[in-house]
């Protein structure tokens, strides 16, 4: 057998074509085979430039089965440009269970930096970029949503995630009730023609497209409030807080929450200041 191949992670355009890097368009051009996730949304942008590299999928539903046989091609010494629909392989899409694969057999593993919706909606935003957490797409059930919304407001620091057009109303409006003054940019069809960034604290913005049509993808980017200073809470306070509640007739896991939310620190805290006061 000769030298192993090359995975080439192959950033493309979040919207417009014009997006791409000549890199990326000498890997797809170069390449054995390109491993796309949806490989009709990958013909349209090889073919407008004329690129007619083969393609495989390669997606959520098949990578179990697909990334073996890609890891046989490799093993035999081609070169596969992998391709998500849109942004950069691996952040909120299929690519990193290939990756490790490759990293585990010590493949070559290359990565093509390009266009991500979420850095482009963080720097659009205006809000603090120096230290942020991203965590991908909102889970889908509203209980869970508001929880991740309490934990991350009450890290207090930046934090950028994905929604559908179909729950991004509900879950402004959850992001709303749980921190009504945190600082929100809300960005749709980046880098399209209807490219819109929607700006202004968790109420306002909430308000705002509930009452717009959904259209396109969003990035939701929140920051706290403009104000809003950490305060350092004791073990012993975060301890009285909850067990004050409990006998107001809370269970433990409501009171932790309530007064995570109202301390603005992590359930973790409350949780580890209750182990450490027992």
């Amino acid at each position: 057998m000769g030298a192993a191949g090359r995975l080439l992670v192959c950033a493309t355009p979040i919207g417009n074509l014009g997006d791409v890097t000549l890199r990326v368009l000498d890997a797809l051009r170069t390449a054995d085979v390109v491993a796309a996730e949806d490989t009709r949304r990958t013909r349209k942008l090889m073919s407008h430039y004329d690129i007619s590299t083969p393609l495989v999928s390669y997606h959520a539903r098949n990578e179990k089965v697909r990334s073996p046989q890609l890891i046989e091609r490799l093993a035999g010494g081609e070169t596969v440009a992998l391709v998500s629909d849109a942004g950069t392989p691996g952040i909120a899409d299929p690519g990193h269970r290939l990756i490790v694969d490759c990293i585990e057999r010590g493949i070559e593993v290359e990565v093509l930096p390009g266009a991500n919706a979420a850095l482009t909606a963080l720097v659009a935003s205006g809000l603090p970029t120096h230290v942020f957490t991203f965590v991908g797409f909102l889970p889908r059930r509203s209980g869970a949503r508001k929880r991740l919304f309490e934990d991350m407001t009450a890290a207090g620091r930046t934090f950028v995630c994905y929604e559908s057009p179909h729950r991004v109303a509900a879950s402004l409006e959850e992001l709303a009730q749980v921190s009504h003054d945190s600082r929100v940019a809300v960005a749709r069809e980046l880098t399209k023609v209807y490219e819109e960034v929607v700006r202004g604290d968790a109420r306002r913005v909430a308000d705002e497209i509930a009452g717009k049509e959904p259209k396109g993808e969003y990035v939701i980017v929140v920051a706290p409030a403009a104000s809003t200073s950490v305060t350092e809470h004791d073990d012993a306070e975060i301890a009285e807080r909850v067990l004050t509640l409990e006998k107001e007739g809370l269970d433990r896991k409501e009171a932790m929450r309530l007064v995570a939310r109202r301390l603005k620190v992590s359930r973790r805290r409350v949780y580890d200041a209750l182990l450490r006061s027992s």
